[in-house]
């Protein structure tokens, strides 16, 4: 019985020893935001969209300093533009003509992160992990100018509230988007003391417009460029 009442103690001072190395903190930074236009995956880069992220971490030790569990929960803003003619000078032959699109996300990656010690308050890492989205937001814009006409507008993204288990929902269509998203990403940085500098990539698996998969049309997926800085607590 004293063996059992000891080994209890044990696992729970472990416990608590791991619980009390969790840090949490803040996160943001910058998207350069686009989505894919071929079957393969492949992005135009003309079309990359600025917009940003914001969230919170936490960072979860499964090897002191060397291997971490980091998963977080952000507001991110994605989204790609299409943009031709000369805004300057535009005329009836040389239209000038812009549509963006940028929906928002609260976007959860679970990133396993590896961590190389540089000196007693230094670290590089580099991460992988899933993240999984659920659009809440997010508006379609547009300008077009000819020297004659000049107009623009706006309007809200209209979501299919599908599942990932379920393509037939009577409300999907080629108008509206897929609220769920899912992907990959990978990230790079330096830990100095509490401060984080990192980049990352994140790779959309999940078609963002409405409507069954087809092996014919494996396009228009969340592709983002981001550099964030952060604080660990």
């Amino acid at each position: 019985m004293s063996k059992r009442i000891i080994l209890c103690v044990a696992a729970l001072a472990v416990s608590y020893a791991a619980v009390s190395q969790v840090r949490v903190g803040v996160k943001g930074g910058l998207n350069l935001a686009n989505i894919s236009v071929n079957n393969d995956g492949t992005v135009d880069n003309n079309k990359t969209y600025p917009s940003y992220h914001v969230g919170v971490i936490a960072d979860m030790p499964l090897i002191q300093n060397v291997l971490s569990f980091q998963p977080g929960v952000f507001y991110s803003s994605k989204g790609a533009k299409l943009e031709s003619g000369n805004k300057g000078t535009p005329s009836v032959t040389d239209p000038y003509s812009k549509y963006t699109t940028n929906p928002r996300y609260i976007e959860v990656p679970l990133n396993f992160v590896g961590k190389i010690p540089i000196s007693s308050d230094c670290r590089l890492f580099a991460g992988i992990g899933p993240y999984f989205a659920f659009g809440v937001g997010g508006k379609n814009k547009y300008e077009f100018n000819n020297g004659v006409v000049n107009t623009s507008g706006k309007s809200d993204i209209e979501w299919d509230d599908d599942t990932p288990f379920n393509n037939d929902d009577p409300n999907q269509g080629r108008n509206k988007y897929r609220r769920f998203d899912w992907g990959g990403n990978v990230m790079v940085g330096a830990e100095i003391s509490h401060f984080l500098v990192s980049a990352q990539y994140g790779l959309g698996f999940n078609k963002i417009n409405s409507g069954e998969e087809s092996s014919s049309d494996n396009k228009n997926k969340n592709r983002v460029f981001g550099i964030s800085v952060g604080y660990l607590f």
